[in-house]
């Protein structure tokens, strides 16, 4: 085989090989017409000066006359050997450089994939959840003479809470956050053994001189509902004192600005009572609002439906039935009243929930 012939056939083949069925094509590299037709057969024709006079002209394009003028000292025959190297370095490289992505791709598809959230729960399968039993508490102080029967339903002594606590504590009762049972009734995820949320509302000073010593006695957290009203008025919290609360890891939820029955609300009361009070509770705590306790437990289906579009996570009622399409934005509580004691309290709650 003539050196013409060689090299002719050594490009040829170079460009064939360098050819991959499952890669993008390169027209200009590896299309058979073009090795064939404009690469091989117009060498074929060339004469060792014409070839050499080609290389020059290729090399003009960088303007460098020293390399020129020795490029002209070297024999013609070396150029074909250079051609056929540029051959083979050009041909290696689209198969390299075609394998590097090939390896690539797989990894960046790697980096980016993104690990499903999980899937939520609709309205069916939430209320076939077991419910989590969710204490309420109001004011907590000693009874006076002047106190009616209706008024201690919602007055707990301090003996009574303290007794209450320490039974859940004792029966092995671990205290859970709103965001544990939303976690729970929206996604399935697992609670502790005897979960149990402990909520106080009206933004009373005595969930912070009273609940929070017996809280932290057993390693409980607690859930306080508040009333913008009647921060730093006598006998409530302060900014300052609902700040530490939040800062210990208690849930600060929303009780509007002045407890008014959400079923009478009109337009305006939207901002008095919700909007400008949860500006106010983020402003104070750092943190978003994301849990309701309605006044008096009252709601009603329009209520209802305000209430989520505010952007709360989930709301809290009393007694009353849960909604059927909204059952988070209905979840119930057990008031517990001033006269039940420890025991009566339990038994209440493991019947009830």
């Amino acid at each position: 085989m003539g050196w013409r012939n060689f090299i002719s056939f050594t490009i040829y083949y170079c460009c064939n090989v360098c050819q991959d069925p499952g890669r993008e094509s390169i027209p200009n590299a590896t299309d058979n017409y073009f090795v064939k037709e404009i690469l091989v057969i117009p060498f074929l024709r060339l004469s060792p000066t014409e070839i050499k006079l080609l290389f020059l002209r290729l090399t003009a394009y960088h303007n460098a006359s020293l390399m020129k003028n020795l490029w002209l000292s070297i024999p013609a025959n070396f150029y074909f050997f250079l051609l056929l190297n540029s051959s083979l370095i050009f041909c290696s490289g689209c198969y390299l450089d075609d394998k590097i992505k090939t390896v690539a791709k797989p990894q960046a598809q790697v980096a980016i994939s993104k690990t499903p959230s999980p899937l939520s729960a609709d309205a069916t399968t939430i209320l076939s959840r077991p419910e989590v039993p969710i204490l309420c508490y109001h004011q907590l102080r000693d009874f006076r003479a002047s106190d009616s029967k209706i008024a201690r339903d919602y007055i707990v002594p301090v003996g009574n809470f303290q007794q209450q606590l320490k039974l859940l504590a004792d029966s092995g009762y671990h205290s859970i956050l709103p965001d544990q049972l939303y976690d729970y009734l929206l996604y399935g995820k697992s609670l502790p053994s005897k979960p149990v949320i402990i909520s106080f509302d009206d933004t009373r000073l005595d969930h912070y001189t009273v609940a929070l010593d017996e809280l932290n006695k057993y390693g409980f957290k607690g859930v306080f509902f508040i009333m913008t009203v009647s921060l730093n008025r006598p006998g409530y919290m302060t900014r300052e004192q609902v700040k530490q609360l939040a800062d210990e890891g208690h849930v600060i939820g929303l009780h509007t600005w002045n407890h008014k029955n959400v079923k009478t609300f009109t337009e305006e009361d939207w901002a008095i009572q919700i909007k400008k009070p949860w500006d106010q509770l983020k402003a104070i705590t750092g943190k978003p609002v994301d849990y309701f306790a309605y006044p008096f437990g009252l709601w009603d289906k329009q209520g209802l439906e305000k209430i989520k579009q505010h952007g709360f996570k989930a709301a809290f009622q009393l007694s009353a039935r849960r909604d059927e399409s909204s059952p988070l934005f209905s979840i119930r509580r057990m008031i517990i009243p001033g006269e039940w004691n420890s025991k009566t309290m339990l038994q209440r709650l493991k019947n009830s929930f």
